[in-house]
C-alpha cells in the first residue's frame, strides 16, 4: 500500500470504539476524550449485536464512522475458556467478521484492530517477535480464542493486501486495570489476585489458594498505556509502516513470575492493614498455562511509543479502582 493513500484521522473525524464498556474500550474512550477528539461513536449489546453482520453493516452505512477501533470480545480467564473454547472461538470470529467487513464495505479510512498474545504459540521463542505468528502449536487452554484473534489478523491484512484498506492489529500483552472482570469464574490472573487477596482481608483467612505452582513467567500491562498506545496507532501508525505484517506488539518489556506477582498483588491489598499476611497454598492440580510469554515490542518502540506505567504503580491503581467500585456499588463484586 501506496504511503500517500493512507489517510490521517482528525480530531474532529467520527471515532467508533467497539466494545467501549469493557476494559480496553473504556480506557480507549478515556483516552480519546482526553486527547481532545469530539465525535466518539458507541453502541451497547442492545443498541448493536456486533454477531449480527447485517444489523452490523446497517449501522455502519447509517453512523458513517471514518475510524473504528475494534476492542469487543468475548474474554475469560483459564477457566473460562477451556470449559468453553468453542464459544470463544464462534463469538469471537462472528465480532471479527461483521466489524472489518463493515468497516471495509463502508470506505473505513483507519481500523485499530486490538488481538492478543495469545495468538503466538506456547513454545516461541522469548521475547516473541511478530514473525512467530504460526510457527508452531498455540497453548490448548485458549486455543478457539486465539484462532479467532488469528483469523481477525488475517482478515485484516487480506482486506489490505486486496482492498488497500488501512487495517492495523495491535497485539497487546496481558492487561489489568480499572474496569477489569473480578468474576473468578471468568477473570484473568491479575484481577483473580486482587479479588481473592481482597476477599481474605475482609474476611480474616489466614490462606489463599491461587492455581498452578506460580512457576510461569508473564508480562502485564496497564490498560490505560494500552489506550495510549491504540490512539498512538489511530494517529502515527498505517500499514505501509508495518511492511508484510499489518500487526505489532505492544507490551511493557516488565517480567515476572506469577509467584512474585501474587507477592505483589498481597503486598499492596494489605499495605494499611495491621494483621499477618495471609500464607499462599498453590493448587498443582491446577493448570499453569503458557511457561512463558514476553513479546519483543521493538517495532512500536522504534515508531514512538512505550509504556510508561510500572507494574507496582499499576496494581495500586488497579486495587484502589476495585476497592472504589465495590464500595459504591455496595455489594461484593
Amino acid at each position: 500500500m501506496d504511503k500517500a493513500m493512507d489517510k490521517a484521522i482528525e480530531r474532529g473525524a467520527k471515532v467508533y470504539v467497539a466494545g467501549h464498556t469493557g476494559l480496553v474500550g473504556s480506557a480507549v474512550v478515556r483516552e480519546l476524550q482526553r486527547r481532545g477528539y469530539r465525535n466518539i461513536l458507541t453502541a451497547t449489546h442492545a443498541e448493536l449485536d456486533l454477531t449480527d453482520t447485517e444489523a452490523t453493516l446497517a449501522w455502519f452505512g447509517c453512523e458513517k464512522p471514518d475510524a473504528v477501533i475494534l476492542a469487543a470480545a468475548k474474554v475469560g480467564g483459564i477457566g473460562a475458556n477451556t470449559a468453553d473454547n468453542a464459544g470463544f472461538l464462534r463469538e469471537n470470529l462472528a465480532i471479527a467478521l461483521s466489524v472489518i467487513e463493515a468497516a471495509r464495505k463502508t470506505g473505513v479510512d483507519k481500523l485499530v484492530n486490538l488481538g492478543s498474545s495469545c495468538i503466538y504459540p506456547r513454545e516461541a521463542q522469548q521475547p516473541i517477535v511478530e514473525e512467530a505468528l504460526l510457527t508452531g502449536p498455540l497453548e490448548p487452554t485458549n486455543h478457539g480464542y486465539a484462532l479467532a484473534k488469528i483469523a481477525a489478523l488475517m482478515l485484516c491484512a487480506k482486506c489490505n493486501e486486496s482492498h488497500g484498506t488501512n487495517f492495523i492489529s495491535l497485539m497487546p500483552t496481558n492487561l489489568y486495570g480499572p474496569g477489569d472482570t473480578y468474576d473468578l469464574e471468568k477473570a484473568h490472573v491479575l484481577p483473580a489476585l486482587i479479588k481473592r487477596f481482597d476477599d481474605a482481608k475482609r474476611s480474616g483467612a489466614e490462606t489463599v489458594t491461587l492455581w498452578g505452582d506460580g512457576s510461569p513467567l508473564r508480562e502485564f500491562l496497564y490498560v490505560d498505556d494500552l489506550a495510549g498506545a491504540v490512539v498512538f496507532a489511530l494517529e502515527e501508525i498505517d500499514v505501509a509502516d508495518l511492511d508484510w505484517r499489518g500487526w505489532i506488539n505492544v507490551g511493557s518489556g516488565e517480567e515476572v513470575s506469577i509467584a512474585e506477582l501474587a507477592d505483589q498483588v498481597r503486598d499492596v491489598v494489605f499495605a494499611d492493614s495491621d494483621r499477618a499476611l495471609p500464607d499462599i497454598d498453590w493448587d498443582t492440580a491446577r493448570p499453569n498455562g503458557t511457561p512463558r510469554k514476553l513479546l519483543d515490542s521493538a517495532r512500536i518502540n522504534a515508531l514512538g511509543w512505550k509504556a510508561s506505567t510500572t507494574l507496582r504503580d499499576g496494581i495500586e491503581r488497579t486495587y484502589a479502582a476495585y476497592v472504589n467500585e465495590r464500595q459504591d456499588r455496595d455489594y461484593e463484586i
